[in-house]
């Protein structure tokens, strides 16, 4: 059934693992108590929302004091999954009872994790492969979610309707309704829910946007994204399990192979014995299992991923809007690009995308993928540059660093206010992943506490306005021109019945993505 418009178990990005943490601060005891309120939820109708609405109410979830424990699971547990189990299970009073994945063969290395056993020997998760059963368990306060895109949308509604706060990798959607839909399951269930998108909590990040909100650099009024980041030949398989000799599958074409501790072997029908592809699969079209429609490699397949474009590229799409100041969706888009890779390939999106923007102020945001060889910009190949009327500004892509530019127009570029000299920063900066990631977990756990969204730094709507920009920039890519968007519709203008298709899809019979949610009512899960 198609949505319309309008009114892994595995997921993305390399394993960027966290490896230790500092204390930052949370929500204070009196800020705690002036935030505070009832968690509230609702009933629902069971034919319109899925296998969490029946009579019996599931949503709700207790009142959290502010040095309470939150219990939490974790969904997906590959990739940057196993990173976010790294780093969330290091926050103080929060408790990772349970890891899920349709990939029971990843359990056991991420249960016995000597990068978290050595800080946290308490750790003792549990194990489910059925999101859905997982979602029944009433001690679960939360869930984090790092599943392929496709499943974004459905598994944190499913949360939201269980009565669970949500954190939601980034994109924060595989298509634009799918966002909408999220922002509304969120706000219906008044659950917590958090986007990935973590450069919205580095302190670095942060001095950057509030030095140009300042005026740092005068009038911004066009801002780059940049992900150049070279993709390797993903290669073209037949339908099937890999062979008992096959050597570890290395997602690349003469790429290194996954250690084992990350993937154990080929994908052999003994391997595919404990995955459950049909879960994995979920809302998207049934296909049979092929070692590219798996781990990672469906970052590339339109039915599962949204190329690099949304991939690295949600990172930086939100940096740029956030900078720019832009609270609204662009009025038009314009998007060109193509595979240059090597041949042959099951490689659908493109490794090379060009993408522009303008927004109904006149401030464009132009964004550049590319998977090829390349050059930098401004030294920057991951990141983001701004332009404004007193000189130009970079931010890299760890987030750890920002460097202005000022002068006069057609003058030799002079170093301005930037994270090294500290000149014009908020707060100090120190380096390493302490205070680059915990930050974002940290504040996702405060609001859940605090039962206070605005406490959030990207709350879902802002995740949303920020995914949308992937989204329109690949309906423009696949169509083939330019396309004006009415953003208080989220639909394409004139007779662009193709492009508005693309911004929802076909879901899988059991795997619908609600389209309604009706009023909530307050019911208690955990005491």
């Amino acid at each position: 059934m198609r949505r319309s418009g309008g009114c892994s178990f595995s997921e993305q990005g390399e394993d960027r693992v966290a490896t230790d943490r500092t204390d930052t601060p949370g929500v204070t005891r009196r800020d705690f108590a002036a935030r505070v309120g009832a968690a509230a939820a609702g009933v629902v109708a069971a034919d319109l929302l899925g296998p969490f609405a029946s009579a019996a109410p599931h949503v709700g979830g207790r009142i959290l004091g502010a040095n309470d424990r939150v219990v939490i699971a974790h969904i997906g547990i590959h990739s940057q999954g196993n990173a976010l189990k790294r780093g969330f299970a290091q926050l103080k009073n929060v408790e990772i009872k349970t890891l899920c994945d349709v990939d029971q063969n990843l359990f056991d290395a991420r249960k016995h994790d000597k990068a978290v056993l050595d800080k946290v020997p308490t750790f003792n998760p549990g194990y489910q492969q059925d999101l859905r059963k997982l979602l029944e368990d009433k001690d679960l306060d939360a869930v984090v979610i790092a599943i392929p895109n496709h499943w974004h949308a459905l598994a944190s509604i499913w949360a939201t309707q269980a009565g669970k706060h949500v954190y939601v990798e980034k994109p924060a959607s595989h298509t634009m309704w799918e966002g909408r839909q999220m922002v509304h399951a969120a706000r219906a269930y008044n659950r917590i829910m958090q986007v990935g998108t973590m450069n919205r909590s580095r302190p670095a990040v942060i001095d950057a946007i509030n030095f140009m909100k300042g005026g740092g650099i005068g009038t911004v009024y066009m801002a780059r994204g940049l992900c150049f980041k070279p993709r390797l030949n993903i290669g073209k398989y037949p339908d099937g399990p890999m062979q008992p000799g096959d050597p570890t599958f290395s997602f690349t074409v003469g790429g290194r192979p996954e250690p084992p501790s990350s993937i154990p072997g080929p994908y052999t029908a003994e391997y595919l014995s404990r995955v459950n592809y049909d879960l994995w699969i979920g809302p998207a079209p049934a296909k049979p299992f092929n070692r590219n429609r798996f781990h990672y490699n469906w970052h590339w397949q339109w039915d599962y991923g949204n190329g690099d474009t949304g991939n690295q590229g949600p990172h930086q799409f939100d940096i740029a809007r956030w900078g720019l100041g832009e609270s609204e969706h662009p009025v038009k888009v314009s998007s060109m690009g193509g595979y240059f890779g090597s041949q042959p390939t099951a490689q659908e999106t493109p490794d090379t995308q060009t993408s522009l923007f303008q927004y109904a102020d006149g401030k464009y945001l132009e964004f550049g993928t590319r998977g090829e060889h390349t050059n930098d910009e401004g030294g920057v190949r991951i990141g983001n540059i701004f332009y404004g009327s007193k000189g130009w500004l970079w931010i890299e892509e760890s987030g750890r660093k920002w460097q202005s530019y000022l002068g006069e127009v057609g003058s030799k570029n002079e170093k301005g206010p930037g994270s090294d000299n500290k000149t014009g920063a908020q707060q100090p900066e120190t380096q390493g992943l302490t205070t680059i990631e915990f930050p974002h977990y940290q504040n996702f756990i405060d609001a859940i506490r605090a039962n206070d969204p605005k406490i959030l730094t990207c709350d879902i709507l802002e995740g949303h306005l920020s995914a949308a920009l992937v989204h329109m920039a690949n309906a423009s890519y696949l169509v083939g021109h330019s396309l004006e968007f009415d953003g208080k519709t989220e639909q394409f203008k004139g007779n662009e019945k193709r492009a508005n298709e693309l911004l929802t899809r076909e879901y899988r019979k059991g795997f619908e993505v609600p389209s309604a949610f009706a009023a909530q009512t307050p019911v208690q899960t955990r005491k």
